[in-house]
């Protein structure tokens, strides 16, 4: 990779920062990034995923009033987390770079689909809680937990609605805890990946370093740029992005 493609990927590492600050979607900006800057797919992937989890982590940070109190919750949900990441990661490492490049489209649309749909799912959420269960963490939460763990290991796009939506429909609370909640579980889920990788996986050091001071500085400073931006304007425009980066790769 040439030296002037570094720049192209801490702008969009700090975009995909921004972005996953303000509404969630960012590996949709920065995983195209690396796969046009000449990395195959699951090394982008993988890539990607080290880049990105500081900034989960910073987010965490600016939530701990949040997340003080839901210490039980939090230990709880940690195991199927780390477990649900670590096999993700074997399958993803296991898939061969042919059937991968098969299945990203596919997960980009995925994504993309969420992100338009997340005002009505959060909508459905809010008139759906179950009611009673405060306190309690049920068990259907840690499978699926498990679940979304697999998926985030895997891929990630995405995961913030899903967990999120998850969250709301199996552990009603005030949605800043929820969300809180649910930037943490990423952050942990995603540590888990990142070791992972780190031993096993194809990762390129180097533009994974660029990207995640250029994503946490995103996260931070980019909100003010990104919160200029009407959500439905800003999701669009993820969801715009994505649909030419998937037609893209149905192409190739």
């Amino acid at each position: 990779m040439g030296v002037f493609e570094y720049p192209i990927l801490a702008l969009a590492a700090f975009a995909a920062g921004a972005i996953n600050a303000v509404a969630g979607g960012g590996s949709l900006v920065s995983f195209p990034a690396l796969v046009a800057a000449g990395y195959t797919s699951k090394v982008a992937n993988v890539t990607n995923t080290v880049a990105l989890w500081p900034g989960y982590v910073g987010g965490s940070i600016g939530y701990a009033a949040q997340l003080s109190d839901q210490r039980r919750r939090i230990l709880v949900l940690t195991v199927p987390s780390i477990l649900g990441a670590i096999a993700g990661s074997a399958i993803l490492l296991t898939t061969s770079e042919a059937s991968f490049d098969r299945i990203v489209p596919f997960l980009i649309l995925f994504a993309a689909g969420l992100m338009a749909g997340q005002p009505r799912l959060s909508a459905w959420v809010a008139s759906h809680r179950p009611e009673g269960i405060e306190g309690k963490t049920p068990i259907e939460l840690m499978a699926a937990t498990f679940v979304l763990a697999i998926y985030g290991a895997y891929f990630g796009a995405g995961l913030g609605i899903l967990t999120l939506a998850v969250l709301g429909i199996l552990l009603p609370d005030d949605l800043h805890r929820s969300n809180a909640l649910k930037g943490l579980l990423s952050a942990i889920m995603n540590a888990a990946a990142v070791v992972y990788f780190a031993i096993w996986g194809p990762v390129e050091w180097l533009p994974a370093a660029v990207m995640a001071v250029a994503a946490l500085g995103g996260g931070y400073l980019g909100v003010g740029v990104a919160r200029k931006i009407s959500a439905p304007r800003l999701r669009m425009g993820v969801i715009a992005y994505a649909l030419v980066v998937a037609a893209v790769l149905f192409v190739r």
